[in-house]
Formats: C-alpha cells, structure tokens, sequence
C-alpha cells in the first residue's frame, strides 16, 4: 500500500510508535519543518481508510523553523524526539489537557485530535542536525549534524550534555546505537563510521575500506544495528564498483560480508526489532532452528529489499516503489509490518506474514540470546532487576553502582534541604521570626491630624513570610555568570545587591538542572566522560551558579511583599546577585522573545 501525505513536500523520516497506533513524519512545510503523528488503524485496515468518522492526522507541529530531518520515538512510547535544519532538537510529549485544537495557519480546517507540546529544546549543533536515536534503555539521546559532532544527551536530565563525540571530518549523517547499550555507532560523509564506546564515550574502531570507493553522496546515511548485536551495517559502501550495504561483524569489526544489488547508493538500512526462528511445518521434526534477522534496504534507486540473514539472496526485491529516493524505513513492532518514506512526499507500508519471515522470538528470549553473549543487557533490564541481577560484564557493573550512588544521593540531598527549609523558616540571626515581628510592632509612630484623623508612620519590616522567601525559590532560579550579567544590565529601578558565598547555600548538595540555567552553564563543545557527569549529583561537586545565602541575615527593607531587596552581607563576597521576582521575570521574557518574534514572522 503505497500513499501520499504531501504531494510535492518531501518527507525525510518516518517512524512507528511503539504500539503500533500511530506513526510520525517529519519533513518540509510550507514555510516551516513539519512533524506530523497520524492515526495507524487507516494504514492497516481498509475499511478505516473509508470511514470518514476516523481520523488520519492525530496532530501537526509546526514549530521547527527549517526542514525536519529526523523523528523517533523513545522506546517506552512516551517521548518524540525531531532534528531539523534549524540546528535544533526538540523533544515533544502529549498533552494532558483534551480541548479543540487547529493547525496554525488552516484557518481552522484541520483539527488535532492529539495534544503535544515541545517539552524541551536541546540546543548545542551549529548545523543542521541529520539524525537523532534513543538509547535502548532510554536514558541517554544521541544527535548528529553537519557540524561534524554527534552530541550525547541525558535523556533524564534534559538539557544536560553528557559527551560531545568529535573525530569525524566530514558531516555526520546516521546514528545507531547497539542493542545492549556498549557502543554507538556514526557515519559520516568522510568515508568513515565510527564506533564509540558508552563506558567514556571514546572512540572503539574507525572503519573506512569499504567507503574508500564512495564517490558523491547522499542526504542521509541511516546505518542499523541488528537486534541480537552481531552485525552492524552501513549505507552507502561500495564494493567492485557496486553500491552495497556493508555488514560490519561486531567480533573483530570484520568487513568480509556485504548487501549487493541496489543500482545507486544505499540511503537508508533498518533491522527488524524482532528476532525470528525458522517457522515449524505440520509433521515436521521439531529441531531448534538457529536464530537469525531480518534486514530491509533502502536506496536512491527508489527500490527496496529485505533481506534474512539465513539467506544468501534478498527475500524480496520492490522496484520503483517510488518516484525518487528512499528516506527512512520504521518496522512495526510485532516485526510483520514496514512503512517507509520518500523525497516525492509519498509513504508506503508493506504487510509480512510469518510463514515468510518466520515466528518472532518472545522477549524473554531474546534476553537469554543477549545474557549467554554479552552476560547481562542493559537495555532490556529495569531498575528493580538491575538491584538483584548477576552482572557479568564490567561496564554493566559500573553501571548499576552509579544507579545506586545516585539514589544514595538524592536522598541525602532531600534530608539536607528539608533541614535547611526549617531552619529557615523558623529563626533568623537567633531570633524567632514571631520575636522579630513583635518588636517591630511595638516601635510603630502613631500621630493624629489637624482634623483628627490617625496616622501611622511607616517602618520598614523585614518580609518575613516564607512564600518569597524559601528554598524552593533558590533553587528554582540559578544564576550563572551569563546570567548575572543579564539582570544587571536589564534596566531596573530595584538595586541588586551581592550575597555571600562563603557560607553553605540553599540545596547546595543536589545541582540544579532547570532549562533557564543550561543556557549559558555549559560550553556546547565539552567532551564529558560519564564517569565524571555521574559525578555530579554528588554533595562535593557544587554548581558554581548555585544560590548562596549568609549564615546571618540582615532584616529586609520590605516596600510591598513581592519585591524586596536585600542589605548587603559579610563584605568581601563574590558578585553574586539577588534574585527578585520582577528581574527573573525580566529575564524569562528575553529568552522567549526570539522565539515569539519567529513565529509572529509568519
């Protein structure tokens, strides 16, 4: 079945929610990138197609400033990660608010039937961003750009970096990660791919034989992993003269095996997720068959072939499937059903049956298959069964005692805050907050007028109350240097005065990871280890942003509750500033605005 989405706009990505109700494309709008999630049940039953009443589009965003090249689904389904032109990748995620939505600029004749909204925006490529792929455990997000880099992401600390991945000299155009969670792997248009190890994010192997050959390019190189980690292929490899996909042994990296046929350069190579025996014939012998994969093949030849690793020859060959080049392929989930996508603006969906393919291994095993190989896989393990599985291998070892430390440390971190938040609240320079409020009181002026009337004369009261004044504010709103440096130039008729550093700061051991602080805090070509981003949630390893308070507070000149200044502290203290509300406001605003200013364009 083979249908158009927008005829004339190519469509660059394709991929299927993991399940198997709906499907995302990200491409070329009018004016703008285009990601678009559609209904699945029209694509696989006919009747659904006719039935006017079932929708075909869920929802469109049209937020990407430039063409959208890539869009995937987080593996638990509930995350949608898109890379377009506009260096940028956002990560969207459904709305819980139900209500009448239309597509911006359709004059209210397309309605989403779905919510999503942008959840976070990761900022760092300084070129158009070609790829982006989830870990299997989803913790960590990879992207890759023009710019040469494939950048790591922590998935559960959006924007944090966790490694930038330089050593490719040309622009990197395809990710895939390795199904038990030890290697990523990049290719680029230098003739090179490149596997990276998760352990230090350093670089394994570099392969470049069978892309010595390559003359041209293409505008994607999608390689893929085979789901039991064997076998790693490659696009756009040439051997004899011939465009092939290159099959990479994982033992050794041997290059000896190829995917022949294809006319013109491969684009795109997608495993099936599922594992597959041989299927068992009535009255036959019931002897176990060897596992194997099954691969399908993309090419600017506008053909596809699927292929099973048992087998010397494809298992079927589709020519001029479309008007031009193939773009993305995604597989269903259950590994009987493929879509893929084109440059003409066209998607076709192909449906398999067992008898064909064969009968799809159960996860259960599929995990034996990665335990005997690789002793335990990280991606098809929890936390609960991280805590009490047998770790054969080093690196999973490590991995499981980070997990661990950290959840020693978020504890300790939520004890200390809840101490400090009580110590806060309840006694300031020695004195209760109620003593000092008395006090106060007891010192008002009273007089009377010429006709009677009285009058109290003003005192200034420290704001003693706890609502503008708490931990969770702090904590809310870190400071880096850059953003100092904003609030002090912004135009403002309240003085923001230093605070001490030299004393212990609010919720100083659990850093910060807001959006508003990751805009500055951290240079966009930093190579980490992860080792050393584990680190950081640490007690010792303290975000210089971080908040500080002194040890003795001075009273607070109070002019209305919601903005107070603060008396300076200890002298001698680094140029921190305080936060009031109306400059963090102030500073809210002059990030947004660029990005209303865009969309106000159209």
């Amino acid at each position: 079945m083979c249908f158009s989405l927008f005829p004339g706009k190519p469509i660059f990505s394709v991929d299927i929610h993991p399940d198997g109700t709906k499907f995302a494309t990200g491409g070329q709008g009018q004016d703008s990138g285009k990601v678009v999630i559609w209904n699945m049940s029209p694509v696989l039953q006919e009747d659904d197609e006719k039935d006017e009443s079932i929708p075909k589009m869920l929802c469109q965003m049209d937020n990407h400033l430039a063409c959208v090249n890539c869009v995937r689904w987080s593996n638990s389904g509930m995350y949608l990660a898109s890379g377009g032109d506009d260096k940028l990748i956002m990560v969207w995620k459904r709305a819980t608010y139900i209500g009448p939505s239309t597509v911006f600029g359709s004059s209210g004749k397309l309605a989403n039937v779905e919510q999503w909204r942008c959840v976070s925006i990761l900022r760092s490529h300084s070129g158009d961003v070609m790829d982006v792929a989830w870990s299997p455990h989803d913790a960590w997000l990879a992207s890759c750009s023009v710019d040469n880099t494939v950048v790591i992401w922590n998935a559960v600390k959006f924007p944090e970096i966790l490694a930038t991945l330089r050593g490719h000299s040309g622009l990197v155009k395809g990710l895939t990660w390795d199904p038990v969670g030890k290697y990523i792997a990049s290719q680029a248009d230098d003739r090179s791919l490149k596997v990276w190890r998760t352990l230090d994010w350093q670089l394994e192997t570099s392969i470049t034989k069978p892309f010595d050959e390559c003359g041209g390019t293409t505008h994607v190189l999608r390689l893929s992993w085979s789901p039991d980690g064997h076998y790693l292929v490659s696009a756009h490899a040439m051997n004899n003269s011939g465009p092939t996909a290159q099959i990479i042994e994982r033992e050794g990296w041997k290059t000896n095996m190829d995917f022949v046929g294809h006319r013109k350069a491969v684009t795109v190579v997608k495993f099936n997720p599922k594992i597959f025996k041989k299927k068992q014939k009535n009255g036959s012998s019931t002897k176990p068959s060897c596992p194997y994969c099954c691969c399908a093949v993309g090419s600017k030849d506008r053909s596809l072939s699927v292929w099973l690793t048992c087998l010397k020859r494809p298992l079927v060959v589709i020519h001029e499937l479309f008007d031009k080049s193939i773009m993305d392929i995604s597989w269903t989930l259950n590994g009987l059903g493929i879509l893929v996508c084109s440059m003409d603006g066209s998607v076709a969906f192909l449906d398999f049956s067992q008898d064909e393919l064969g009968d799809p291994l159960s996860e259960e095993e599929k995990s034996r298959i990665h335990q005997s190989t690789y002793g335990k896989s990280l991606a098809i393990m929890t936390e609960a069964q991280l805590s009490t599985a047998v770790i054969e291998n080093p690196e999973m070892l490590k991995y499981q005692r980070r997990q661990q430390q950290q959840q020693l440390d978020q504890k300790n971190a939520t004890a200390r805050e809840t101490s400090s938040a009580s110590s806060v609240t309840g006694v300031v320079n020695g004195e209760s907050l109620e003593d000092i409020r008395k006090n106060l009181l007891k010192k008002q002026v009273e007089t009377r007028t010429a006709d009677g009337r009285r009058r109290i004369t003003p005192l200034c009261i420290a704001q003693l109350d706890t609502g503008d004044f708490s931990t969770a504010f702090f904590n809310s709103i870190p400071l880096s240097s850059s953003l100092a440096g904003t609030m002090l130039s912004s135009p403002s008729s309240q003085q923001l005065l230093p605070l001490d550093s030299s004393t212990p700061s609010f919720g100083a051991s659990k850093p910060c990871t807001e959006p508003v602080a990751a805009t500055g805090a951290r240079p966009t070509g930093e190579s980490v280890s992860k080792d050393s981003v584990n680190a950081t949630s640490t007690p010792a390893a303290l975000s210089p942003s971080m908040l500080t308070t002194p040890s003795k507070i001075e009273p607070m000149k109070a002019f209305d509750s919601r903005f107070t200044e603060r008396s300076k502290a200890t002298p001698g203290a680094p140029s921190l500033t305080s936060v009031i509300p109306t400059a963090v406001e102030r500073y809210v605003v002059d990030v947004v605005l660029p990005q209303i200013f865009h969309h106000a364009s159209w």
